[in-house]
């Protein structure tokens, strides 16, 4: 698979667990995963139990039916850049949300190695209020 294939199959499951299984099959052992300051889930977490445990678990216990939905990519040697927006229903307030969002993936050897998010943290934060 190309690094671009990659990185779309982490998205483009026909269920999250699909996409959880492709990350966890791409994943290097050592990933480095960057939410952005000002995010809920901010902070950067090494290893794919690391970011289970602080990241993928919090969205899945705190929303409903959050997810990424990407609108393109950019692709080039061992980066790939997925840029879309988030939606979701934050479970406490009842509150939706509609946020841009941009992630860099960074790959080598067919394995990931990092992602760094970008996104509009404020739009995030104020539909948990």
């Amino acid at each position: 698979m190309t690094n671009l294939e990659i990185v779309k199959s982490t998205y483009e499951g026909k269920t999250s667990e699909e996409n959880g299984a492709n990350l966890a099959q791409y994943a290097d052992d050592h990933i480095s995963w960057t939410e952005a300051k000002g995010f809920p889930y901010a902070g950067t977490y090494i290893g794919l139990e690391s970011v289970v445990k602080h990241v993928f678990s919090r969205l899945g216990s705190e929303w409903i039916d959050y997810k990424f939905t990407p609108e393109d990519y950019v692709s080039g040697d061992d980066k790939v850049v997925a840029y879309g927006t988030y939606t979701g229903i934050h479970k406490m307030t009842g509150k939706q949300l509609e946020a841009r969002v941009a992630h860099i993936w960074k790959l080598k050897d067919g394995k990931i190695v990092s992602f760094e998010q970008f996104v509009d943290s404020q739009t995030v934060n104020d539909s948990m209020k």
